[in-house]
């Protein structure tokens, strides 16, 4: 199987209303993950471990520093095979309406994925955290000689109902489909599996087409690829889930994103960025390596370019250019850092002001909670959980899922109790 005959799409997803605040300024692929990655450069990482050379990515809401970070990242030379292009959506003479759903993205972009030229079309997420071999992948469509093969992955009776599950036939083939299944009848119908711990297959939202199968798909009503068009390919076309058994997360709410992170902060976290033989591929920066002094670290990642002075940091994720004051304290707290240091001229402006630098202030307590990039939490400050506390906003705060998000470039004054 040649890869060179594979287009990868990677969708950049709706307005992302589950991870506000997050999303108030970015696309969910630009989310920061693990201190220093974004949630693109997973896919694309995957893309480039197999060889594809042909990678579109589908854009439309907030997508400004998603589009800064993948041409400064993934930039290629006259002599090197293969393209990395955004597409985002655009008003033509065919359509005035933004994109309405993963398949009328693609439908949208039909022009452009023909001059690609490709026999085959892998439809990808742009918010999920996993590693697979995509070549495996495809060799697996190709030698079952599928029309549709979906990446399915084995789940519980608790979390099937707010996935799409398939029934999978022992051959392979999927005979059945249902979104996010609520009935207890419905549950029944769709065990695939003799294993009592995970005996339902879900879609992972991932995909290979033929691409004529694909282009006649596209013509039939509807804009969801699992939603409409899957379930109605499965009456005339051969339909095959490709089981995935390592780890798999979609970061498509505030908890999951929450918890995600602090997983890749505990000992023998779930998932691999360590890996030597497939790295996942970010931004490259030109930062001085972290600086800690008279502190306590338990289970911390703690990423490049940070000034940790005297502190307690525990069970938490620290990002770049994260600096953190004199007797802070920090427990299950996911920081994004910042995207600058502050000059000394700065910290004078700041101080006149009455303005907290960015970053962590003396004698503050944070704890289960979210620092968005180039937030300003001044000294004495005690953000905590509360139980049972209700999804509602306060002066520079969100709560959600009970927990604290101070959004970016949010300014916390001293002393401030939330």
């Amino acid at each position: 199987m040649r890869m060179q005959d594979v287009l990868a799409i990677i969708l950049g997803g709706g307005a992302g209303t589950r991870l506000y605040p997050l999303t108030v300024e970015r696309a969910k692929p630009a989310v920061p993950l693990a201190g220093k990655y974004r949630l693109i450069d997973i896919p694309m990482s995957n893309c480039f471990h197999a060889g594809i050379e042909k990678i579109a990515i589908l854009t439309q809401f907030n997508s400004a520093s998603l589009h800064r970070h993948i041409y400064s990242t993934y930039v290629r030379d006259i002599f090197t095979p293969g393209w990395v292009q955004i597409l985002a959506a655009e008003q033509t003479p065919r359509s005035a309406d933004w994109y309405q759903g993963t398949a009328d993205a693609v439908r949208k972009q039909l022009i452009e994925i023909k001059q690609a030229g490709s026999k085959f079309i892998l439809i990808l997420a742009g918010d999920h955290l996993y590693r697979m071999d995509y070549r495996k992948f495809v060799q697996f469509h190709v030698d079952s000689e599928a029309d549709i093969t979906i990446a399915v992955q084995p789940v519980d009776r608790k979390a099937a109902p707010s996935l799409g599950i398939l029934k999978l036939a022992p051959d392979g083939t999927i005979t059945q489909f249902t979104e996010k299944p609520k009935k207890e009848s419905q549950l029944d119908e769709l065990v695939s599996r003799d294993d009592s711990s995970k005996p339902y297959m879900a879609s992972m939202g991932i995909y290979v087409f033929a691409t004529d199968v694909l282009f006649d798909l596209l013509d039939r009503t509807g804009d969801d690829f699992g939603r409409d068009l899957i379930p109605s390919a499965m009456a005339d076309r051969k339909v095959m889930g490709y089981v995935f058994e390592g780890y798999w997360e979609d970061i498509g709410t505030i908890r999951r994103f929450y918890q995600v992170n602090l997983d890749m902060a505990a000992y023998d976290a779930p998932f691999d960025f360590y890996d030597a033989e497939r790295p996942i591929y970010t931004h490259a920066r030109f930062l001085p390596a972290s600086e800690v002094h008279g502190s306590h670290l338990d289970n911390v990642l703690l990423t490049d370019g940070c000034r940790v002075q005297f502190a307690s940091i525990s069970n938490s994720v620290v990002g770049l250019r994260s600096i953190i004051g004199s007797e802070a304290v920090i427990q299950s707290t996911v920081m994004m850092g910042a995207d600058f240091y502050e000059t000394d001229k700065e910290h004078a402006e700041n101080r006149q002001l009455g303005r907290p630098d960015v970053g962590i202030g003396a004698g503050t307590h944070i704890e289960r909670a979210i620092i968005d990039k180039n937030a300003r939490i001044g000294s004495n400050v005690v953000i905590r959980d509360i139980p049972n506390r209700p999804d509602t906003e306060g002066d520079g705060w969100v709560a959600r899922d009970g927990i604290i998000i101070v959004p970016k470039n949010a300014v916390i004054p001293d002393g401030t109790v939330i």
